[in-house]
């Protein structure tokens, strides 16, 4: 296949799937329009996740504002660090992500250099855009969060977010009380977020508004092993290890209890979940050759994390292409929020028994402190619990005031205490999902051409339970009483919460194809013989095959039929 991106493109603008956004107007990149059945397709990838993510794990999904103020993402460290280096061409204006000059010649690691080294190193390459050389240009960085303002007068700054995971974390303590204040918990949280890249040039691969979906699993640092880890423990999974990418060889199919106890995948919640991204891919119609999961190297994995897996699907025009990331992400978002927020982020954890500790205790005698400080007698008793005495008497701070709070207003005990527990801070597993990448993964895996009859046969093979339209229902001819019947068999099966598509339009064999373009798995004709004997015609897309149903079974076959309750072959 020649170039299979643009067949596929083609092929989704023309019957409905992608087009650009605003073509009247010039449109802009980076933006896409879903058709009507690009969005049937979207939602229905977005379903299947939720299958896996809320129904079976058991995490329930929020919706939190696009926007948010700037406080959250000073915090997340998105307003510092959010940015890509960039150059821009002294000759034609335009800008360019400095990496992506250096990817085109096979220049390894660029985004880990520092902006002098990028900058020595392109000044000699030419500009993607007009050809002359970038010397004289310097590299530097570009945020890339959109800026707005809340509310009249430009008081308040805002953002609209670029990941979905901070109103997850900013949402802690509610979800905390939800979940009765036990670990391990999840929320997940599907919607749209926003980078404004600098040079997107890959059309729904780079996006400059796109849509995640998006886990956070909270769980006790001291305890990784996932509950349900049974589930997952003997699947084999393609990993590109670090081992492999340093040694330049091929990823290497490994169960998931074996990559978790030789240690090649840091723990239990991370392997789980790499197996479950590689299930989901599979069942929405990736092809498993063209799956596989990579370790990030140590130079390009954050500092904080313990271990990252990407899940990359290969394009035959973009090559492998990133579109799961899963990573074990420490505490460090919820570290950062507390110590901006001053909420403490912390859940209580009990102890098996009881541990009994001798303690120092300050008594405040508060006889003595409340003539003396009067109104802020509270506040100095606390703080003078918290504090450290010396010979002298204990110094506190108080509204910004030091204050030394002599021996005699005080006592100091030493006690058994009986502690419960104690506080701590969980841990953050997260998978985040790009799904319009996926999608457009889907769509280039499920494209395929073959030779019928001396013409060429588009089809999707778009597994039944996404695929935007499900059944076609086609009358042999619209009339003689075969329309009716088509269209009473239409009520039933759309009864059966089945997208179907009535056609009657153009001889038998045009409306197959049409239908096998646009990824419709089954499709059922009625003709003369249904008068008859009340039977219909069901097709298969993939195989072409044909078999004769009973019209009052169709909408209970086709039912399990989706649900991949039964097989088309089981049927004959």
């Amino acid at each position: 296949m020649a170039d299979i991106y643009d067949k596929v493109i083609e092929l989704a603008r023309r019957r409905g799937f992608v087009w650009p956004t605003s073509e009247c107007y010039g449109s802009v990149a980076g933006f896409i329009d879903y058709g009507p059945l690009g969005a049937m397709l979207k939602r229905k990838i977005e379903n299947v996740w939720r299958n896996f993510y809320v129904a079976r794990e058991g995490y329930f999904e929020i919706e939190c504002p696009t926007i948010g103020g700037e406080a959250i993402y000073i915090a997340s460290g998105h307003v510092k660090g959010f940015a890509d280096k960039m150059i821009q061409c002294p000759h034609c204006n335009e800008y360019h992500r400095a990496d992506h000059v250096c990817d085109a010649h096979n220049i390894k690691n660029a985004e880990t250099k520092s902006l002098d080294e990028l900058t020595e190193i392109l000044k000699d390459l030419p500009c993607p855009a007009c050809g002359e050389t970038f010397n004289g240009a310097q590299v530097h960085y570009f945020n890339l969060m959109f800026h707005t303002t809340i509310g009249p007068g430009s008081q308040r700054t805002g953002y609209l977010r670029p990941e979905t995971a901070q109103g997850i974390f900013t949402d802690f303590t509610r979800l905390l009380r939800f979940y009765r204040e036990k670990l391990p918990f999840g929320a997940v949280q599907i919607g749209k977020s926003y980078r404004n890249e600098i040079s997107p040039r890959q059309g729904m691969i780079r996006l400059r508004e796109f849509t995640q979906a998006e886990a956070e699993i909270f769980v006790n640092p001291n305890d990784k092993k996932h509950p349900n880890f049974g589930r997952y423990a003997d699947r084999a999974v393609p990993l590109w290890g670090i081992e492999q990418q340093e040694k330049c060889t091929d990823p290497v199919s490994m169960t998931m209890k074996d990559a978790v106890s030789s240690g090649i995948i840091a723990n239990e919640y991370v392997a789980y979940y790499v197996a479950l991204t590689h299930d989901f891919l599979i069942s929405c119609g990736a092809e498993p050759k063209k799956v596989r999961f990579r370790q990030h190297l140590p130079d390009e994995r954050a500092h904080y994390a313990t271990d990252c897996w990407d899940a990359e699907v290969f394009s035959e025009r973009f090559g492998w292409i990133e579109t799961v990331g899963i990573a074990d992400r420490t505490n460090y978002d919820l570290n950062a929020h507390a110590k901006n927020s001053k909420d403490s982020f912390t859940v209580f954890m009990p102890y098996d028994e009881p541990k009994k500790v001798m303690e120092r205790k300050i008594i405040p005698n508060m006889g003595a402190l409340g003539p003396k400080y009067r109104n802020r007698a509270k506040a100095v008793s606390d703080a003078l619990a918290e504090s450290t005495p010396g010979e002298n008497g204990a110094e506190i701070v108080l509204d910004g005031e030091k204050i030394t709070i002599p021996p005699e207003l005080y006592e100091i005990r030493e006690q058994e205490t009986e502690i419960q527990g104690e506080y701590i801070m969980p841990h953050v597993i997260e998978p985040s999902y790009g799904i319009d990448r996926i999608l457009y993964c889907v769509l280039e895996h499920s494209y395929d051409e073959e030779d019928v009859d001396g013409e060429v046969r588009k089809v999707l093979h778009i597994p039944a339970k996404i695929a935007p339209v499900q059944v076609a229902v086609l009358p042999l001819m619209s009339r003689d009483g075969l329309d009716s019947i088509a269209s009473k068999i239409m009520e039933k099966v759309q009864d059966e919460g089945i997208i179907a598509q009535y056609d009657d339009s153009g001889a038998i064999g045009r409306r197959y194809r049409r239908q096998d373009e646009v990824g419709t798995p089954f499709a059922v004709t009625v003709d003369y013989d249904t008068k008859e004997d009340n039977t219909v015609t069901l097709r298969e897309r993939d195989s072409m095959k044909q078999i004769r149903c009973d019209a009052q079974k169709i909408p209970g076959i086709l039912r399990d039929l989706i649900r991949g309750k039964v097989l088309f072959d089981e049927l004959q």
